[in-house]
């Protein structure tokens, strides 16, 4: 199965709460090129679930990406992955709903520094990745044995438009 990380794109510097702080034009503009980069790397595969955020940027994020993937199974706000989350109780509850749940895709919308914690608790490869606005890490998971692999980490830079 597909896990998909993917970190907010560039959101406005102030807002009256950090969680009220919305995407700038060019984060959504950075989150949609991504979403057309991701459609591609699904090759048609549906997206079962996705976990997103309740700040304002990662909701916006995911209303930018939604036109341009694959419909979603179901969309789920989680209180748990905001910046500060905890990953390794965000680990235990993906693996528990790949267990009970089987999905072949999950997409995950949140926050630095719980995208780039979150992605260590899965692949366990030095230090935590840094993830650029709007990156999208895949992670291959073995639903077997729970084992997982870093299939690939984009950003919009590395993709050059």
């Amino acid at each position: 199965m597909k896990l998909i990380i993917m970190r907010h794109g560039e959101a406005q510097a102030f807002a009256a709460s950090d969680s009220e702080r919305g995407l700038t034009a060019h984060g959504e503009q950075q989150s949609q090129q991504m979403a057309t980069w991701l459609q591609q790397q699904l090759n048609g595969q549906a997206i079962d679930k996705v976990l997103v955020s309740p700040y304002l940027r990662a909701q916006q994020t995911w209303q930018a990406c939604a036109p341009l993937l694959p419909a979603a199974g179901e969309v789920l706000t989680e209180e748990g992955i905001t910046p500060y989350g905890n990953s390794d109780q965000v680990h235990t509850y993906l693996s528990a709903m790949i267990e009970v749940d089987n999905p072949g895709v999950i997409l995950l919308i949140s926050h630095l520094p719980l995208v780039g914690y979150l992605t260590n608790e899965w692949v366990k490869e030095g230090q935590p990745p840094m993830f650029a606005t709007s990156a999208i890490a895949i992670i291959d998971v073995d639903t077997a044995t729970q084992q997982a692999s870093l299939a690939t980490l984009m950003s919009p830079r590395q993709l050059g438009r």
